[in-house]
């Protein structure tokens, strides 16, 4: 049995003439006495219904196994889910991150330009007035 009813159940609750038994039971902890908790009997004595029951047994382990397996399966989803929305959210900051400091240079990249235009056409004024001061 599992351990939970070993725990919350003492000799004082256990009563009457199955009061060893029930102790026995609830004191050995065997694999077969669990099988028989948790499958039912099994042996010759019930004849085809053990069959049926056994068979219909197999069936729900199968449901059991496959309902487990998508809970898993679930469970797994739900941190790839999670993980991909961290990583769309970071991506995201990065974009507008991007986005702004390409702003930002394309500013500095215009006035520098300007700058340069303004620098080349007071050399062309500067020379100009040299020629024109010459003659």
């Amino acid at each position: 049995m599992p351990p939970k009813f070993k725990r919350h159940l003492n000799d004082d609750d256990v009563t009457g003439s199955v009061k060893s038994e029930r102790r026995n039971l609830l004191e050995e902890d065997s694999d077969e006495e669990e099988d028989f908790f948790l499958r039912g009997p099994s042996g010759p004595r019930f004849g085809p219904k053990n069959d049926k029951i056994r068979h219909v047994q197999n069936q729900v382990d199968e449901v059991i196994d496959v309902m487990q397996e998508n809970i898993t399966k679930v469970i797994e989803r739900g941190e790839r889910l999670d993980d991909l929305q961290d990583k769309s959210e970071s991506l995201s900051d990065n974009a507008t991150a991007f986005s702004s400091r390409s702003k930002q240079l394309r500013r500095q990249m215009w006035w520098r330009g300007c700058k340069m235009k303004v620098i080349v056409a007071l050399v062309a004024v500067g020379v100009l007035l040299v020629i024109i001061g010459m003659s």
